[in-house]
């Protein structure tokens, strides 16, 4: 037997239909399992396919399905703190899925979004994820688009859309709770820019949990910056001006470490004289700290993997709207 060294032809559905004496059409839906095909019809494509050894490839498969297999992803913050925890978490799911993923940073810029949009729809995704790098609602994509999407942590100002967030008012609630239970009683909240979503769910679910023990904040809550310095210039004022807390609720880690290290410096005992208390698990500043600090962690990756199954949903016919709060979890270390 002599060999030219060149590669077989790949067998194509063409192929499959003229062997099984069918039409393309046909052929392509006994192998895609579809209904409307005769049994013995599809028994005969199927020993035609292996006789040939047919098989089709991913995206063709996905044509016959009328999907293609993948999704894109669309964040307006690439490097945030937020937003890689969250697509992590999606594309685990997606992989899992065996589905392939888009990734595309729009960098807070409304018109690379929309160029990010054109290029993924271009592609005929089958669908979006959109994930914001705030909890502040933002703009819909829109009614009109041809493929289902998800908004995640930046809810959708669309109640017609579906959006993923973290439940910031239970969180604010569940660490006020936390605190009480280590029984503090004169509790002070230290949090960031008072325009913020989060910033106001926090201590909407603080004050909240507190007034269901006949307590209040101490000073009210506090509004400045997402920052160390901020942390520590509160923590100062409440010592002057509040000697008597025992407790003080941050609304992100970056505040709780400036106000840790500012009571420490004035002497007093972590958490024998007060307990300090952070937000968002970021370990960087969790474990950094010294004693390590209690944080509330609003579980971004399985808000993500939560969003891809909410997505293959969607694909699948099982469309939802309105927004979906998932719950957050204490992280408890040295300071409480």
């Amino acid at each position: 037997m002599v060999t030219t060294g060149r590669p077989q032809p790949r067998s194509t559905l063409r192929d499959v239909a003229r062997l099984a004496g069918v039409s393309v059409a046909t052929a392509s839906k006994a192998l895609n399992g579809r209904d409307q095909v005769h049994p013995d019809t599809r028994a005969r494509v199927l020993v035609a396919a292996e006789r040939i050894s047919f098989t089709p490839n991913a995206l063709a498969r996905g044509l016959l399905a009328g999907q293609t297999g993948t999704v894109g992803l669309i964040t307006g913050d690439l490097d945030g703190r937020f937003s890689l925890p969250i697509l992590m978490g999606a594309e685990d799911a997606f992989g899992k899925g065996k589905m392939s993923v888009f990734l595309c940073d729009a960098r807070g810029d409304a018109i690379r979004e929309k160029y990010h949009l054109d290029a993924l729809l271009s592609r005929r995704v089958d669908g979006l994820i959109v994930v914001g790098s705030s909890t502040d609602p933002r703009p819909s994509l829109g009614r009109n688009l041809p493929v289902p999407v998800v908004y995640v942590y930046a809810p959708s100002v669309d109640a017609n859309d579906l959006s993923l967030v973290p439940d910031n008012v239970q969180g604010g609630a569940d660490s006020a709770e936390f605190l009480v239970s280590r029984r503090r009683r004169h509790i002070a909240h230290i949090t960031g820019e008072i325009g913020y979503a989060a910033s106001q769910d926090r201590v909407r679910g603080i004050e909240k949990a507190m007034s269901s023990h006949g307590m209040s904040l101490v000073g009210g809550a506090q509004f400045g910056s997402w920052t160390e310095q901020w942390g520590r210039n509160a923590a100062a004022q409440l010592i002057e001006q509040h000697p008597e807390v025992d407790g003080i609720l941050c609304g992100n880690d970056q505040i709780a470490r400036g106000a840790l290290e500012t009571v420490r410096e004035a002497g007093w005992a972590v958490p024998g004289r007060v307990a300090v208390m952070g937000y968002d698990n970021w370990e960087v500043f969790t474990t950094g700290s010294r004693p390590q600090l209690t944080s509330v962690d609003m579980n971004l990756e399985a808000l993500g993997a939560l969003a891809a199954h909410r997505l293959f949903d969607a694909i699948n016919g099982d469309a939802r709207s309105g927004v979906e709060s998932l719950p957050c979890r204490i992280v408890p270390r040295e300071t409480t």
